[in-house]
């Protein structure tokens, strides 16, 4: 199967970037949000990426705009119907995943691979949702898409061989590296990096050492290009909290119990730059 056309559900931060990438490639993209407001959102974010690209000469200004002349928005998910390749990059929500996928059934069409951005939940979960289980798997993608050269491919049970060999052939010709992951909640990255994020903000509610002291020590001392608290506001809090459920739930275990001050602070709202504060300040 030859993938051309690419469906992307959600325009947030994932789904924009997702769509940019492909787009920059040569596919046509049709990106769907639940709102025109979000969907011109995750547009001026596209254009601004590519503007940087154009400033630093690693893009044209022709390439930029065939690039975006690509990119079709709707705000109606059955937009997406005719797509040869779909990717779910929606909240990382259970609920609203489940919803998603169990409509997608009537959208897909014959050989259409069906694929969620999903940072932790079981791609076997949200496969069996829908009546083409055969057919979704896991392509993790990693914040900020255009990038982060990694893409986590997580088969669930039912996954079959062409779904990832489609999957895999395709996220080779984008220019990123696929790495075949087991279904397991958080899979590789996330079950490694998120308890570390979770485990500075324990620090940081013991006074361990202030946000920006426990940044640098992380910087400075395991030669990270960015402290763990500030990764998280990149994140977001509330992706955080999120894989941090999944892990607790999934494993049962409480070394990955989420930091009550995460669970606070994304009661209050602070869920990082997104939302203009988090563990650090972002306002203008």
């Amino acid at each position: 199967m030859e993938v051309k056309k690419i469906g992307i559900i959600g325009a947030g931060t994932m789904g924009n970037g997702i769509a940019q990438t492909f787009a920059v490639c040569g596919y046509d993209v049709t990106m769907t949000d639940i709102s025109e407001a979000a969907l011109q959102r995750g547009l001026k974010t596209v254009d601004g990426s590519l503007d940087r690209l154009v400033k630093k000469e690693k893009l044209t200004a022709e390439a930029k705009a065939a690039a975006l002349a690509r990119i079709r928005t709707a705000a109606d998910l059955s937009a997406v119907r005719g797509s040869d390749l779909i990717i779910e990059a929606a909240t990382e929500d259970l609920d609203l995943k489940l919803k998603i996928f169990a409509q997608l059934a009537d959208l897909a069409g014959d050989q259409t691979v069906l694929a969620t951005n999903t940072s932790s939940i079981s791609i076997t979960r949200l496969a069996a949702s829908t009546k083409l289980a055969d057919r979704v798997i896991g392509l993790h993608f990693f914040n900020p898409v255009p990038v982060m050269q990694l893409v986590e491919l997580i088969r669930g049970l039912l996954t079959s061989d062409a779904t990832y060999s489609a999957a895999e052939a395709v996220v080779k010709k984008i220019g990123k590296a696929p790495v075949k992951v087991r279904n397991s909640p958080g899979f590789v990255v996330n079950r490694l990096l998120c308890p570390m994020i979770n485990e500075a903000v324990f620090a940081l509610a013991e006074g361990l050492a202030s946000a920006e002291e426990i940044d640098n020590a992380m910087k400075l001392g395991a030669n990270h290009p960015i402290g763990p608290l500030a990764l998280c506001d990149l994140i977001g809090l509330d992706v955080e909290l999120a894989v941090m459920n999944v892990l607790f739930e999934g494993f049962k275990d409480p070394k990955y119990r989420p930091a009550p001050l995460l669970v606070e602070m994304v009661e209050a709202g602070y869920l990082g730059r997104k939302a203009g504060r988090g563990f650090f300040s972002y306002s203008k």
